[in-house]
């Protein structure tokens, strides 16, 4: 059978040697699910590296140290530990890749509990939907149509140390159910899984920058370290994106009503660089490492030494201003190198607190000609329960 939709091009890396063959605008511009080009590090679910919520897709995709709230669950888990009120809870909506396919989101529920002064927990679910795609078999010939998803779920706890400081560590179950049966040469495709885990940490330091009352913070966060995935019986296994990500904020108050943040993030994903033949193909040996040494290998492995090492790492910083802690007004800028991904957009977004609850929105704006993430809306409710 064959795939016909995008999604068969987005990852008919992850399930080579297998053939997937598909029709529409995808076919020609090789986008994987997180919005890169297949020039890309490849990993399995990609959609895990996707920023799910309003604020941070509003300022370049930065959130490792912006001031705590609940998608730390994401960004960070050890910023739950400064959360405020008893209980949060969050609900965030994309329609993602829309410049390709009409069906295609990505929906992320987040929780947080507080527990004492110093110790809380969250709870949270990312799902990705991938729309609707026909089957058909050598004929040509209907066979239905089958809906594939990804889904993660996450449980966090996080500690202060003091003041100031505070460590995260979150568990992760990943399921991918790319397709589940026969493909048409004869191989079979399963639903995948994998678990794993998140270390992070969290500081933050009230201060006084260029003559003003401040607060500068600092995060950072080892995401998705975990076991490879297996699409397909009796071929490679895929590492998940697992990922390195350090970042700064710092607030300055304004007045009594207004405060100006900025915040800046780098990011880089802990996987090998492949090693690819002649014609380009990754060499099987690649996906014969383990995870710790492909781990520990990709900050020296690239082809092209120190400097394409640093091509791997990419950028996402915003500024943020706030009027009497109800008014936001965002906007940011996020690179990602044109040989390792090539992401490059801009974004705004504003934000409204009403009562107990926050209604956030982003928009991406792409720099660059039928980038499939052109005009990407990001739609994120939330609300504090027992909040200051």
């Amino acid at each position: 059978m064959k795939f016909c939709t995008f999604y068969a091009v987005c990852l008919s890396c992850l399930l080579s040697p297998v053939i997937l063959m598909a029709q529409g605008t995808a076919g020609s511009t090789g986008t994987t699910t997180n919005g890169s080009s297949n020039n890309e590090i490849n990993t399995a679910v990609p959609f895990l590296t996707v920023s799910p919520d309003s604020r941070s897709g509003a300022m370049g995709d930065a959130g490792v140290a912006l001031s705590p709230d609940v998608n730390a669950n994401y960004w960070n888990p050890s910023k739950l530990a400064f959360i405020e009120g008893k209980d949060n809870a969050s609900l965030s909506y994309s329609p993602w890749l829309r410049r390709l396919v009409s069906d295609v989101n990505l929906a992320y529920l987040s929780y947080a509990h507080k527990i004492d002064d110093r110790n809380a927990i969250g709870l949270s679910m990312r799902y990705f939907n991938l729309g609707s795609i026909q089957l058909v078999d050598a004929g040509q010939n209907d066979q239905g149509t089958y809906i594939p998803n990804e889904l993660s779920i996450d449980g966090s706890f996080a500690r202060k140390f003091g003041d100031n400081f505070s460590l995260g560590l979150t568990l992760r179950y990943i399921h991918s159910g790319i397709y589940s049966g026969p493909l048409y040469n004869g191989q079979q495709s399963n639903g995948a899984n994998a678990v794993a885990a998140d270390v992070s940490a969290y500081y933050r330091k009230p201060t006084t920058l260029l003559g003003r009352d401040a607060l500068l913070a600092f995060g950072i966060n080892f995401s998705n370290l975990g076991t490879k995935l297996n699409y397909v019986t009796d071929t490679r296994k895929d590492f998940l994106p697992a990922n390195l990500r350090i970042g700064a904020a710092n607030t300055w108050y304004l007045d009594n009503s207004s405060q100006l943040t900025l915040t800046l993030d780098l990011s880089k994903l802990l996987v090998p660089t492949p090693v690819r033949d002649a014609n380009g193909a990754v060499l099987s040996s690649y996906y014969d490492q383990s995870v710790p040494a492909g781990l520990f290998k990709s900050f020296g492995d690239a082809p092209g030494g120190f400097s394409e090492e640093l091509k791997e790492i990419s950028y996402g910083g915003g500024v943020e201003y706030g009027y009497n802690k109800q008014f936001f007004l965002r906007g940011g800028y996020f690179y990602e190198n044109p040989s390792k991904g090539n992401r490059q957009y801009g974004t705004l977004g504003a934000g409204f607190k009403y009562d107990i609850f926050n209604l956030d929105l982003a928009y991406l704006v792409a720099t660059q000609e039928k980038s499939p993430l052109a005009n990407t809306l990001r739609f994120t409710l939330s609300a504090n329960f027992g909040g200051r």
